[in-house]
């Protein structure tokens, strides 16, 4: 898989590239993340990728020439199966775009600023917006991130046990349920004994009844679903 990750502050974006799972998956080449800094591709003699919008009220909007032409420039050498803005007016991102976005072989993520972009970008390259929440931030490279970092993990061989991910959160519509490591007894906090039983179909039940009550208790909208 190839990112393409277009921003005006690619520095931010480094760090989390570098560590964990996302940096295996990169140094294993199972995925490609290029960063792209928009305003290399701004005509404008000082470089500006911003502008005044046409209308009443504060607030700069990102330019089209500068976007256009970077896009059009990446769609010029391969082909892309999706074009995503990070905007907090977007679909609210779950499990089942991230599990969809993991097949695919190319994709572009446009890092919104400012009041957003002109949208005659979204009119004519987006395919998807995703807001990763109902809240607002300084710009959409976190967002990035956190797209990029949910899609490399599902995406084979960047986990050392693949089958992991498939039992997180959300991947059958629940919770995960209560996770519990050695000792088995620490200061008089003790393990459920079902999981020191051995009995994996009866672990397994014990596992879906406790997700099952979890997501009651905390998200009981899953549930509804």
């Amino acid at each position: 898989m190839r990112i393409d990750i277009l921003t005006i502050f690619p520095e931010i974006l480094e760090g989390p590239f570098s560590q964990s799972i996302v940096k295996r998956a990169i140094d294993h080449q199972i995925v490609e993340i290029h960063l792209h800094n928009i305003r290399d591709y701004s005509t404008n003699k000082h470089k500006k990728v911003d502008d005044y919008a046409y209308s009443v009220g504060a607030g700069m909007v990102m330019t089209i020439q500068p976007i256009a032409d970077l896009i059009d420039k990446l769609k010029s050498e391969r082909s892309y199966d999706a074009i995503i803005f990070t905007t907090p007016d977007g679909i609210p991102y779950q499990q089942k775009q991230a599990n969809q976005l993991s097949l695919f072989d190319n994709i572009i993520i446009l890092c919104g600023h400012y009041k957003g972009i002109d949208q005659r970008i979204r009119d004519h390259y987006i395919t998807h917006e995703i807001s990763i929440g109902d809240y607002v931030l300084t710009g959409g490279e976190l967002a990035a991130a956190v797209i990029t970092d949910s899609i490399v993990r599902l995406i084979p061989g960047a986990m050392s046990d693949e089958t992991s991910a498939l039992t997180d959160s959300f991947q059958d519509g629940l919770l995960s349920p209560p996770v519990y490591t050695r000792p088995a007894d620490y200061n008089g906090w003790k393990v459920p004994e079902i999981l020191l039983s051995g009995d994996e179909k009866k672990i397994e039940a014990w596992k879906h009844e406790q997700a099952i009550e979890k997501t009651k208790t905390i998200r009981p909208d899953l549930l509804k679903n």
